[in-house]
């Protein structure tokens, strides 16, 4: 009776064990494979595209597109080896196809975006890629692989046809504009930068509004990322750009020059004629030489027709000023500066007087567009200039410090 039901048991086991075994081989043959194809077949691609001129193998590498889509094989290793397990049941078989199914779709995915990402990396190496950044269109280009990715993988696990789902889209449209609005919103202004040429990476901009100024190290789908000067990081949304003014400083470095634009205030109580004896000292200044010549027969000219009843008198003839002959000395030093942009705005001019004193402006441009260079240019130039104001009988003005009311009642008492 006992060796009745053992042999009964082993009958009714049988089919049990040989569909665990089957699945377990399944399950070590998959395995095997996927080692093999992560071990040996992806480093022996790497040694080859190390190999070759070309760079578009190299990339795929860098961006593990091979690496993802091995991941296929053990799924397809699977789905064939499900057919041969014996004693498998039908709604087992099923579930089993429909979760290989759904895998294979995420993994196909998964490597559909590394592919797109490595096509981005093959033109960020293209002249045109510093002009035309296309990380937004790769970016939507990847949620659109996902959706898609998503509705079949909810089809196949469902039993129905992605068209069941795509046609329900249409009731949900609302909710997905609420809930993509922003992506919309930065698609959109993405398109207008990208094709108006508006922002570039590597570009200075300053947006006051969200604090942002320095240069462009990223610009993506929904946000575009600052890195200020004082290393501080700014994200901006890119529809931003959009809705709020903002200056680039582009045009200022490709046109190969960079304003100076700064004035001096002169004390107007220390503006008067030129004595006989500092224009023949101005005249030998080597700066000055050809100007003093020149206005000084102009001078003559017009005094002698104009000024014929008494020269002498100072408001019958017109003289030199110690203000014009600075401002004429300022232009021949700029002029005459190897660093500054003759091609461009060139200027030094009076501005209306001020309780300050008298603005006197330099507005030119420096050939180094680089901020360190330009401010040591700059820096040089008003330090000459501002040594140079006392030689002409002029000062500068400064408001008094509390010493100096300090030391003028000391002289006083």
């Amino acid at each position: 009776m006992a060796t009745a039901a053992q042999t009964l048991a082993a009958v009714i086991d049988e089919p049990v064990t040989r569909t665990t075994l089957s699945i377990l081989a399944l399950i070590a043959v998959a395995f095997t494979l996927h080692l093999v194809t992560r071990r040996i077949v992806i480093p022996l691609g790497k040694k080859v595209a190390l190999r070759t001129r070309a760079e578009w193998d190299e990339v795929l590498l860098e961006a593990r597109v091979l690496q993802r889509a091995a991941l296929l094989v053990p799924l397809l290793v699977f789905e064939l080896g499900l057919r041969w397990v014996p004693g498998l049941p039908l709604a087992l078989t099923e579930l089993f196809t429909r979760l290989l199914a759904a895998s294979m779709i995420l993994v196909a995915a998964i490597t559909g975006a590394a592919f797109l990402s490595a096509l981005h990396a093959l033109y960020l190496r293209l002249p045109v890629a510093a002009t035309r950044p296309i990380k937004s269109y790769v970016q939507l280009a990847k949620v659109a692989v996902y959706i898609v990715a998503g509705i079949f993988i909810v089809a196949r696990l469902a039993g129905q046809s992605p068209w069941y789902f795509v046609s329900g889209l249409g009731a949900m449209m609302a909710i997905i504009l609420l809930i993509f609005r922003d992506t919309l919103l930065s698609l959109v202004a993405s398109v207008q930068l990208t094709n108006n040429d508006l922002v570039r990476v590597g570009d200075w901009i300053e947006m006051p509004q969200f604090n942002a100024d320095g240069d462009v190290i990223d610009i993506a789908l929904n946000t575009v990322t600052v890195e200020n000067w004082d290393k501080t990081v700014t994200v901006i949304p890119t529809h931003k750009f959009l809705e709020h003014s903002f200056k680039n400083w582009r045009n200022m470095f490709e046109g190969g020059g960079r304003r100076i634009k700064r004035a001096i205030h002169i004390n107007t109580s220390t503006t008067r004629f030129l004595t006989d004896e500092e224009i023949e000292r101005f005249s030998r200044f080597a700066l000055l030489k050809d100007y003093m010549q020149e206005k000084l027969a102009e001078l003559k000219e017009y005094n002698e027709k104009h000024a014929k009843r008494d020269g002498s008198v100072i408001a019958n003839a017109r003289r030199l000023t110690n203000i014009g002959t600075l401002r004429a000395y300022i232009v021949a030093y700029l002029r005459n500066h190897p660093k500054i942009h003759l091609g461009k705005t060139f200027l030094v001019r009076q501005l209306a007087p001020t309780p300050e004193g008298l603005p006197l402006e330099i507005y030119v441009f420096s050939k180094d567009t680089k901020w360190v260079n330009y401010e040591n240019i700059q820096a040089d130039i008003f330090d000459h200039i501002l040594a140079m104001v006392p030689e002409f009988g002029l000062s500068v003005y400064q408001r008094p410090s509390g010493r100096d009311l300090t030391a003028a009642m000391a002289d006083s008492v």
